[in-house]
């Protein structure tokens, strides 16, 4: 109990919820002017939570208090255990930190198997049915991967082999080897630079599309309503585009290694002055068919690889529209590392006999 004297509010040695009400309604008498009041709980050694998240309140509003010294000490435990600090962080020690980011690692990895075990068998499975897939996806899906990719293969591919063979052949001038320009281009281009940079340009503009399709449609639930209708997601929305692009980016990889050597043409013919029946004799003896499997082989690696990062990411998004961001971004990054992960340690199989 309590009572009210000279603006100074007075309680006996109890403070319990059912006083809280009457308490309320005296203090909004003075208003907004809560210097005037004094609330004096010297006394108070039995009371409830409740009323310690009302003191507590009332505190942090400046209201003058007279507090008992077991009162003072419930409301600190209350305080703590209610505050919340945004700006404090958890301390951990290097080590610690180190093992919680090989476990994530770890984690990452086996869901990407997992995931790729499932794309693999669906994959697969979609190409001698139909059903669970829409019609005219796979077209569709080379079309955006492999046909609207043209133009930018074509012109970096060009570039590329224009800038490796002038830089070379002002080498190989010096010591009358122009001719080796020919074996340096083609064989460069088709098992190394025509298949990595196809690759990489293919991550970057279809990897990150991927990413972002998928991730989006795990942000606002489409995946989920799929799985309502009894359509699998990976079989509706990733086999189509594993298959496209394991069939895309070989023919790309093609034409890159072609255009490619064009660029070294043009350097051999106007710079070094060979003649172009000369380079072409030359090309077709150096041009042997275990460069192309090597190339093929390549190409067809790189393209699973990009399907599957960059599903990976989309799936294991978190958050809104930033995570949509944050997942894309790392899909392609994480496609290209894989792509020239992958080109050196085949680089070592191919070139190495153990």
């Amino acid at each position: 109990m309590y009572n009210v004297s000279k603006n100074i509010i007075k309680f006996d040695n109890s403070f319990l919820i059912s006083d809280i009400d009457n308490f309320i309604d005296d203090l909004k008498k003075y208003g907004t002017n809560i210097s005037v009041v004094q609330i004096d709980l010297s006394k108070v050694e039995t009371f409830d939570n409740s009323v310690l998240a009302v003191v507590n309140s009332l505190i942090k509003k400046k209201y003058r208090f007279s507090l008992s010294e077991k009162l003072v000490a419930e409301i600190k435990i209350f305080d703590k255990l209610i505050s919340f600090n945004e700006k404090e962080t958890i301390v951990t020690s290097g080590f610690e930190n180190l093992v919680i980011k090989f476990n994530d690692f770890i984690s990452q990895i086996i869901s990407f198997i997992v995931l790729s075990a499932d794309i693999f068998f669906y994959s697969i499975r979609s190409i001698f049915s139909k059903s669970g897939r829409r019609k005219g996806s796979i077209y569709e899906q080379i079309l955006l991967m492999g046909n609207n990719a043209v133009p930018i293969v074509f012109l970096l591919a060009f570039l590329i082999g224009l800038i490796l063979s002038l830089q070379s052949a002002a080498q190989l001038r010096q010591f009358g080897a122009n001719i080796y320009l020919v074996d340096l281009i083609v064989i460069s281009m088709i098992t190394e630079m025509g298949p990595m940079i196809t690759a990489i340009i293919v991550a970057g503009r279809s990897g990150s599309a991927i990413a972002a399709e998928i991730s989006t449609m795990q942000i606002t639930e489409e995946l989920d309503a799929l799985k309502v209708m009894a359509l699998n997601p990976l079989k509706y929305v990733v086999a189509p585009k594993m298959i496209a692009m394991t069939i895309s980016l070989p023919i790309l990889t093609i034409f890159a290694n072609i255009i490619g050597i064009f660029g070294g043409f043009i350097i051999a013919v106007i710079y070094l002055e060979l003649s172009p029946i000369v380079f072409f004799n030359r090309a077709v003896d150096v041009m042997t068919l275990s460069f192309w499997w090597q190339s093929m082989l390549k190409s067809v690696l790189f393209s699973w690889l990009i399907v599957l990062i960059g599903a990976h990411f989309g799936f294991n998004v978190k958050g809104g529209a930033e995570g949509v961001g944050k997942a894309t971004t790392a899909s392609v990054v994480a496609a290209i590392f894989a792509v020239i992960m992958t080109d050196a340690l085949l680089s070592i199989i191919f070139y190495f006999d153990f």
